[in-house]
């Protein structure tokens, strides 16, 4: 008999794992990365983000509960467009969810380096030797947790959930208390600062603080009910969070002492200390609080840190599941824990803790990633509506037609605000999958033009290149050669992403495809 995971989480258990995803370094570092870049804009980046992630979270509220699997959304990019899809996102996705856990590590220990110096080197900000040992003990204890059994992590993602959401409604009330200056909002520059406004939404963390999300949908396997939990969790952990990061930029922007701006926004630093609230609050006289808050910096970021790294267990099940490597992924214990994914996701964190970009660049790349991924879901709801029309739906978006469309090329202008560089480095990575691939099948003789169904993939082509090619001419505060002014390039992507997504459209499997895989669903005894 081959061991499962098991069925023991409830809706508190999926919605602070979602809020525990959403809640973590973003809110430490994010408010000054944003401000440094588009201003007192920088709220209405925070609502952008939220509107982005909202429209991508009502098309998975649905999708998602009709995939409860672990490392759901590998299976939602290979039902629709096949096994090769599928495993490009499978590693996508694979990249992505092993990278957050570290990146919450190193958040964690940039905070810690102001009670415990060495851990970063003092000049360049990256990880000292000392600090690489420190994050790979620490990211240790976040993946041994795992082997406690999903219930009882659970149950450590709602105990931190509280405490996650407790100290930044807190920090926002007193900041605003004790030092209120509505003058700090007077826009000086409108022209550089709505362009760093949307700038802002993937390059300084926003997107990536609201990528949390889709935790309920990844622990869909493990869920008691997913097709009445999973939706409540995805919208309502979007809402909560979004009403907090608004509320934490406009306390930093409002509760900043003039006299730290003579310089402006985008010049502002802390010297000697890292973590803006935790400077502002001892700049203000609250000293109790910068305390509070650099206790938060270990368990707001370490809690992420858990829910990540349960994450990036599943996504290693997923990806031995559909293909993308080789079936030891999906080992198990008897007691429902994917030992085998722990180990690898674990292994392979520790290689991000080599010396990387700063914090606000590494989350850039992770952005673009995450979206791109993400971007699948509205393509999927689609094609189910189509292809299984008449399936049971534990929850069914109004005005999908309409929604699905906007959340694509809300996704799309997201990864094109990520920049060149971003989409440079994440295109080559997948021109090289994409090579391994054909060379794979090229040795085992496997010459006929269908090769892992290459038609239905035909779309991302175009997509992919398009996106590249008007980032490569788009406005330089992207990287860009400035060929292509701001606002028309983001029209040229609206325009590229609506031609794609009707072209994914027609080169999906055929339906009666996608019926055999949820009937081969029913038989393995997954129930909705």
């Amino acid at each position: 008999m081959v061991n499962q995971l098991k069925r023991e989480v409830g809706f508190s258990g999926l919605i602070f794992a979602s809020l525990g995803g959403i809640i973590g370094s973003g809110w430490l570092f994010g408010p000054l990365n944003a401000a440094r870049v588009a201003g007192p804009l920088s709220i209405y980046s925070w609502l952008i983000g939220a509107v982005t992630i909202l429209f991508l979270g009502l098309t998975y509220a649905e999708v998602g509960p009709l995939f409860p699997r672990a490392g759901a959304a590998t299976h939602i990019a290979n039902v629709v467009h096949g096994n090769l899809l599928g495993k490009i996102w499978a590693w996508l996705l694979f990249m992505f969810y092993i990278a957050i856990a570290p990146v919450e590590v190193v958040a964690v220990l940039t905070y810690a380096n102001n009670y415990i110096p060495g851990l970063l080197i003092s000049h360049t900000g990256l990880l000292s030797g000392p600090g690489i040992l420190a994050a790979i003990a620490l990211l240790g204890v976040m993946f041994l947790l795992n082997f406690l059994g999903i219930r009882r992590v659970a149950k450590v993602f709602t105990g931190l959930g509280w405490w996650k959401l407790a100290i930044p409604i807190l920090t926002i009330v007193l900041l605003v208390a004790f030092s209120y200056h509505p003058e700090n909002l007077h826009i000086v520059h409108w022209h550089e600062n709505v362009h760093g406004m949307f700038a802002a939404v993937a390059s300084s963390g926003i997107v990536f603080s609201y990528l949390g999300f889709r935790q309920a949908i990844e622990l869909g396997g493990e869920s008691r009910e997913p097709g009445k939990h999973i939706p409540m969790a995805v919208i309502g952990s979007i809402l909560i969070g979004a009403i907090i990061y608004v509320g934490l930029q406009w306390a930093f922007l409002v509760s900043m002492p003039p006299s730290e701006l003579t310089q402006g926004w985008a010049k502002l630093s802390f010297t000697g200390i890292f973590g803006p609230f935790a400077a502002i609050a001892s700049l203000i006289g609250i000293s109790w609080l910068a305390v509070l808050i650099y206790i938060d910096a270990l368990l707001s970021p370490g809690g992420t840190a858990l829910v990540y790294a349960t994450s990036a267990a599943r996504a290693v099940v997923a990806n031995g599941e559909v293909g993308a490597g080789p079936r030891a992924f999906t080992k198990i214990t008897e007691g429902g824990v994917p030992w085998v994914g722990i180990i690898v996701a674990y292994v392979i964190g520790c290689l991000y803790f080599l010396p990387f970009p700063s914090w606000q660049k590494l989350v850039g790349f992770i952005t673009t990633i995450s979206v791109i991924t993400y971007g699948i879901g509205p393509i999927v709801l689609l094609q189910l509506r189509h292809s299984v029309p008449d399936m049971e739906r534990p929850f069914r978006l109004w005005g999908a037609h309409v929604i699905a469309p906007i959340a694509f090329i809300l996704s799309s202008l997201v990864a094109y605000w990520g920049g060149f560089q971003a989409l440079s480095y994440i295109f080559g990575t997948l021109f090289g999958v994409l090579t391994l691939y054909g060379i794979q099948h090229r040795i085992r003789g496997n010459s006929d033009g269908q090769i892992l169904g290459f038609r239905h993939i035909t779309w991302i082509f175009p997509y992919f290149g398009g996106l590249w090619v008007l980032s490569w001419f788009g406005p330089k505060v992207l990287g860009g050669t400035g060929g292509i002014p701001f606002y028309w390039s983001m029209a040229a992507v609206a325009v590229l992403a609506s031609i794609c997504m009707v072209w994914a459209l027609k080169v999906t499997v055929p339906d009666s495809q996608v019926t055999d895989y949820f009937s081969a669903m029913d038989q393995e005894g997954i129930e909705l």
